[in-house]
């Protein structure tokens, strides 16, 4: 468990906050933690989430701790000693984390479960956001702590990258970019497999970077993702030659998060790193499938986030894909975020990395 040296008055409440979760869906919930921590300053706040995942909070300013639990974890811990926590928060359906919860906490706030018994026992049983519904992630998060009167404190995910990560990826980029490239473009060309319909075909990222090659003759590309998409991220880098970079399945997740942060634009599907990225002030252009739009999952608050949504966007079904997006349609908005950042970057007087 990662500890802070947050000091926590004694009259400030203490929070857990569990959230067994994706990547995406675990940085979804950082807005709402924020605005707890705002609404009682010097409050003492848990994070306990997926053994492989929770560390995408790790570093985060309001957070004194963040932990692993599971399911299947939950049923042995909290027997033991007193309440710890004044709230807890749960997200999820998994009736076993909000017994823990429950254990743990003098109050819990989670969805309704099923079990009736269990909902009497929470000091507010939150009606769940329908699945279809027309309600952006982020609100849904923070019904739960609206719930306890507590208003927001901002719509934007948070994500920190450390100094030695920093140092760590500049020295990196440093020694697998040429002298003089750019502008540096990050790529991710896949969700998770269950979620694979929000995939832009690998041909179309492929002629979007000879697109933007043309136009900055220096530019370079950083492909990022995991082992279930290595297929086509190899052969991406196989078109794209020494234009490009391979870090699929060979960076961990923050170490890749700290090689985001230090890039030019983003061009990605909607996905846990996509997520990731949107805390960071660089251009992001997300491409949308219309069953999950940007409207409903795209980054809140962001300098410069340009989505590319599915053509059908109002007539969605399951015959749509987004090979319905054009190459064009992503050059054009990658053509503003370049024109925005490049233009910050001479502003400034200051090279990129």
């Amino acid at each position: 468990m990662q500890r802070s040296s947050m000091a926590t008055p004694e009259s400030a409440p203490s929070f857990l906050f569990i959230n067994v979760a994706r990547i995406g869906d675990t940085v979804f919930t950082t807005p709402a933690m924020r605005a707890v921590a705002a609404a009682y300053p010097g409050c003492r706040i848990t994070a306990l989430g997926h053994h492989r995942r929770v560390e995408v909070l790790n570093g985060l300013p309001f957070l004194a701790e963040v932990g692993k639990i599971s399911k299947k974890s939950a049923p042995f811990r909290g027997w033991m000693g007193r309440r710890r926590y004044d709230y807890a928060v749960v997200y999820g359906f998994d009736e076993a984390l909000v017994a823990y919860a429950l254990r743990v906490a003098k109050r819990v706030v989670a969805y309704r479960q099923k079990d009736s018994a269990l909902n009497k026992r929470l000091y507010r049983a939150v009606e769940a956001p329908p699945t279809h519904g027309d309600v952006h992630v982020v609100q849904q998060r923070l019904c739960l702590t609206d719930a306890l009167g507590i208003p927001p404190a901002g719509l934007r995910l948070a994500y920190c990258v450390d100094l030695a990560e920093r140092d760590w990826a500049k020295q990196r980029l440093a020694g697998d970019l040429p002298a003089g490239a750019g502008p540096i473009v990050g790529l991710q060309l896949a969700s998770f497999p269950t979620k694979s319909y929000r995939d832009w075909p690998v041909e179309s990222f492929a002629g979007l970077a000879e697109r933007i090659m043309q136009s900055w003759p220096q530019a370079q590309f950083l492909i990022y993702g995991g082992n279930d998409e290595q297929s086509r991220t190899d052969w991406l880098k196989q078109r794209l030659g020494d234009r490009a970079t391979l870090y699929a399945g060979c960076l961990t997740l923050r170490q890749t998060a700290a090689i985001m942060s230090l890039t030019d634009i983003y061009v990605g599907i909607d996905t846990g790193p996509t997520h990731i990225m949107s805390t960071f002030d660089i251009p992001l252009v997300g491409v949308f499938h219309c069953l999950s739009p940007s409207r409903l999952c795209g980054p809140l608050e962001h300098p410069c986030f340009l989505a590319v949504n599915h053509p059908r966007l109002y007539n969605c079904d399951g015959s749509a894909s987004n090979a319905e997006i054009t190459v064009d349609r992503v050059f054009d908005a990658v053509q503003q975020g370049l024109s925005v950042r490049l233009q910050a970057i001479g502003d400034a007087g200051v090279k990129r990395r």
